[in-house]
């Protein structure tokens, strides 16, 4: 079962898990429309509501859960209370009902917004409960944390194994490419394919991220399916590089093969942290390691644009 499966991330995972045609996919949808896939049974379901939840959860032998609430930068400075109310609640009725109903494994995808901006890959274990997160991220980093330490807990059990994955920035096919909403690569994608002349990037541009192409995401959660034994697994996932966004608008107007000028608004806020991921232990325990690099991963999102929403 894959809930949240008409958003970004989950409607990646049901078009990949569908066309193998080795599972069987059951896909939760809430607000957003299903839409039309062969091998995939739908749902409709709030997953704030118990006797949804149970009902969904019944005959399940695997949970993605990919619900949940997501904004852009904006929303995350402005309304950060959007993520620390329904997110708990969701995440608690399923883990609850995962291990009623023996439930076989649980993926959580969490983030890193808990680490501390470094100029070093970091760790799993990197994490100091003892620092102060940042502001900005405060009620999202806690709400993570949060919601990993109950599918630990929910682990010792016995009953289901459960894998919680702190991937760093996922972008890709069906990411929100609105303005109002979107991450920075999404914004970044939709400011340049629609430019003419010139590119206005918000804030200084110095911040670092680690990008990820989703398709990577989807192949970690296979071998995590397939190769994890233990109870409870948490991974770092991610390209294991930073790169500036100030870098990343220029690589992709080069890529989009457009002649636009970069401008800098610095009225606009910046959330200015380097941060990349050490993923060892996945390639260590999973075999799995990145295989989209970051100039090839902006090449096939500039297609997919150009064909589904241009």
């Amino acid at each position: 079962m894959i809930c949240g499966a008409t958003g970004f991330i989950g409607r990646n995972f049901t078009e990949s898990f569908a066309l193998k045609h080795k599972y069987e996919v059951h896909a939760v949808w809430h607000q957003r429309p299903p839409f039309e896939l062969d091998n995939v049974t739908w749902y409709q379901g709030d997953l704030r509501n118990p006797q949804d939840v149970e009902r969904l959860v019944a005959g399940m032998d695997v949970i993605i859960q990919a619900a949940g609430t997501t904004y852009g930068s904006k929303y995350t400075v402005n309304q950060t209370y959007v993520h620390i109310t329904d997110r708990p609640v969701m995440n608690s009725l399923l883990l609850r009902a995962a291990f009623d109903c023996n439930v076989e494994h649980f993926v959580f995808f969490s983030c890193t917004v808990m680490y501390q901006s470094s100029e070093k890959a970091l760790l799993e274990d990197d994490f100091d409960a003892s620092q102060e997160l940042h502001p900005r991220y405060f009620g999202t980093g806690w709400t993570k944390l949060y919601v990993e330490k109950m599918c630990e807990f929910f682990a010792r059990m016995g009953r289901t194994r459960h894998t919680v994955i702190r991937h760093s920035n996922i972008y890709g096919p069906y990411d929100k490419y609105d303005l109002e909403h979107s991450h920075v690569f999404g914004a970044t994608v939709t400011k340049v394919m629609t430019a003419n002349e010139k590119i206005v990037v918000w804030g200084t541009g110095e911040e670092k991220r680690d990008l990820l192409h989703v398709d990577d995401l989807v192949k970690f959660v296979e071998l995590s399916l397939s190769k994890q034994t233990t109870p409870y697994e948490l991974f770092n996932c991610g390209l294991g590089k930073a790169i500036s966004i100030r870098k990343l608008v220029e690589m992709m107007v080069k890529v989009s093969g457009k002649s636009l000028e970069i401008e800098h608004d610095l009225s606009k806020s910046t959330i200015k942290t380097s941060l990349f991921l050490d993923c060892n232990k996945a390639k260590q325990q999973l075999g799995w390691e990145p295989v989209i690099n970051l100039e090839e991963g902006i090449r096939r999102t500039l297609e997919w644009y150009h064909k589904n929403i241009l």
